[in-house]
């Protein structure tokens, strides 16, 4: 069973299937009808692209709710690596997606110079507040002036 930090069991997860590596020619429909004879089906998440160039069109993985968690596994086992569409399917449980999210094995992102530097004074959201901004963009305008200064002393008098 999945625990979360705070030691709840979270039974949903090991009865949730993660159904990836799906061809774009792939709808909520033809998902279903493949999974459905592997047990009850209860809800599905199919994910489309809500902004962007690919608006409205489908993320290529999916999540399905079954009944039970023996569902679930049966389903995982005999679809994972099966053909859909020329390409072979992803299956797991959803929960298994999640241990291997929480883990501290996965390589980090590289941040930007200007996050590292926030990052080891104490930032922890990634984001630059409004003052953090402000202050980059005055910065980088005098660093401009005093350059343009350096150029053409004549232009900028102040």
């Amino acid at each position: 069973m999945l625990q979360d930090t705070i030691g709840f069991v979270d039974e949903k997860s090991e009865s949730r299937l993660y159904v990836g590596n799906l061809d774009l020619r792939i709808n909520e429909a033809a998902l279903i009808k493949m999974f459905s004879p592997y047990g009850k089906i209860i809800s599905e998440d199919f994910l489309w692209h809500t902004r962007g160039p690919n608006k409205g069109e489908p993320r290529g993985y999916a999540f399905i709710q079954y009944s039970s968690k023996e569902e679930a596994e049966l389903a995982k086992e005999k679809m994972h690596g099966r053909l859909a569409c020329g390409r072979p399917l992803v299956v797991r449980l959803a929960s298994d997606k999640l241990i291997e999210d929480s883990s501290h094995d996965r390589p980090k992102r590289l941040l930007p110079e200007a996050n590292r530097t926030r990052s080891a004074s104490g930032s922890s959201s990634g984001q630059m507040s409004r003052d953090e901004k402000v202050a980059a963009i005055k910065n980088k305008l005098k660093a401009l002036e005093e350059d343009e200064k350096q150029r053409d002393p004549k232009k900028l008098k102040r």
